[in-house]
C-alpha cells in the first residue's frame, strides 16, 4: 500500500508530556481496536494498523508516531425507516382499534431499526493522526473540527488523558494575510495563488475569488475598504500548495509531483520501506512548513 499523504492539517499543541513509547502506545491502542459493526450496531470507531502489512496499531519512526482511526456507519435512510414505521403503526392501530401511545410508537421504531440494520449499507471513513513527540505537536488529517475532535476523543479514551489545545499563532492570520496581499509582502518562500476568500468585519458578506489576480485593483480596493482575507491559497514551490485559513488550519494540501516521486526508486514490492520513506519525507516537509508559518506569524500565541 502506498503512503497516503495528508490532505488537510489541524494542528494541536500537547500541553503535557505523555508516554509515547511504542510498547505502551500499542497496549493502550489495543483497547480501542476497530471491529466491524455487528448486526445490531449503528456504528463502530477504533484503531487499525497504518501499515497494512503490520499488526501494529501505530507506525513509528524515531520520535514520530502515525495512527489511523477507522469508522464504520450503517446507512439507514430516514424515509425508509419512516415508511416502514408508519405501515406498522397503521396495521397495529387497525388491528387493536385504538391509537398507539408515544412510548409504543418508539418501541416500534426501535424494532424497525433493529430489523433493517442487518441489511443496511456501511459507510467507511479513515482519519490519520501524526504525533511529533519531539515538538509536542499533534497533526490531524481532517477538514472539519468535528472530525478532528472525534479522533482526538478516541485517542484520549485510549490513553486515559490527552491535554491538547489548537495551535494558535501570536498574530492573527487574517490580518497578516491581508497585509501580505495589500502590500505585496508575502514571504519569499511562498507564492500567493489566485484563490482567496474575503470577509468584512461588520457584515456577513463573503467574497470568494477564483482565478483572480490578488494584486488586481478590485481586490486591493476591497482590502482598503475594510475587508480581510480569511482564506488564502499559497504555494511553497517544489514542495506543496495549500489553503491557509484564518483559524490557522490548512486545507487542500497538494504535494508536488517532485515530492510524490522522490521515493520512486524503491521497489513496489518493498511496501514497508516505501511507506517508511514517504512518511519520513512528508513529516519532514510539514515540520519545516509549521516552523516557517510560526516564524511568519510571530510565533505561538501565549496561553493564559
Amino acid at each position: 500500500m502506498a503512503y497516503q499523504f495528508f490532505r488537510n492539517l489541524m494542528i494541536y499543541r500537547l500541553t503535557k508530556t505523555l508516554d509515547w513509547s511504542a510498547e505502551y502506545l500499542q497496549s493502550q491502542l489495543e483497547q480501542g481496536k476497530f471491529y466491524p459493526c455487528g448486526q445490531g450496531d449503528m456504528q463502530k470507531f477504533g484503531w487499525v494498523p497504518p501499515l497494512k502489512t503490520s499488526d501494529l496499531l501505530h507506525f513509528s519512526v524515531g520520535k514520530q508516531r502515525l495512527l489511523l482511526a477507522k469508522k464504520e456507519e450503517k446507512m439507514l435512510p430516514t424515509q425508509v425507516v419512516k415508511r416502514e414505521l408508519e405501515q406498522r403503526i397503521s396495521e397495529l392501530e387497525q388491528k387493536e382499534n385504538r391509537k398507539l401511545k408515544k412510548v409504543e410508537k418508539q418501541a416500534l421504531k426501535d424494532d424497525v431499526v433493529a430489523t433493517l440494520l442487518p441489511r443496511a449499507f456501511s459507510k467507511y471513513q479513515q482519519t490519520a493522526i501524526w504525533i511529533d513527540t519531539d515538538k509536542q505537536l499533534i497533526y490531524v488529517d481532517a477538514a472539519s473540527s468535528k472530525r478532528a475532535e472525534d479522533v482526538l476523543a478516541l485517542l484520549r479514551k485510549s490513553l486515559g488523558s490527552l491535554p491538547v489545545v489548537p495551535l494558535a499563532f501570536a498574530n492573527e492570520p487574517s490580518s497578516v494575510m491581508s497585509h501580505w496581499v495589500s502590500n505585496n509582502t508575502t514571504p519569499a518562500w511562498l507564492i500567493p495563488l489566485e484563490d482567496a476568500e474575503l470577509r468584512g468585519s461588520q457584515d456577513n458578506a463573503v467574497i470568494r475569488c477564483k482565478q483572480q489576480a490578488l494584486d488586481a485593483e478590485e481586490i486591493l480596493s476591497l482590502l482598503q475598504a475594510g475587508k480581510s482575507i480569511t482564506k488564502l491559497a499559497l504555494e511553497w514551490e517544489g514542495y506543496l500548495s495549500f489553503v491557509l485559513n484564518e483559524d490557522g488550519t490548512l486545507k487542500r494540501l497538494k504535494f508536488s509531483d517532485e515530492v510524490r516521486g522522490k521515493n520512486d526508486d524503491i521497489l513496489k514490492e518493498d511496501v514497508a520501506q516505501r511507506f517508511d520513506a514517504d512518511f519520513v519525507l512528508m513529516t519532514g516537509i510539514l515540520t519545516h512548513l509549521t516552523d516557517n508559518l510560526l516564524d511568519d506569524f510571530g510565533g505561538e500565541k501565549e496561553r493564559l
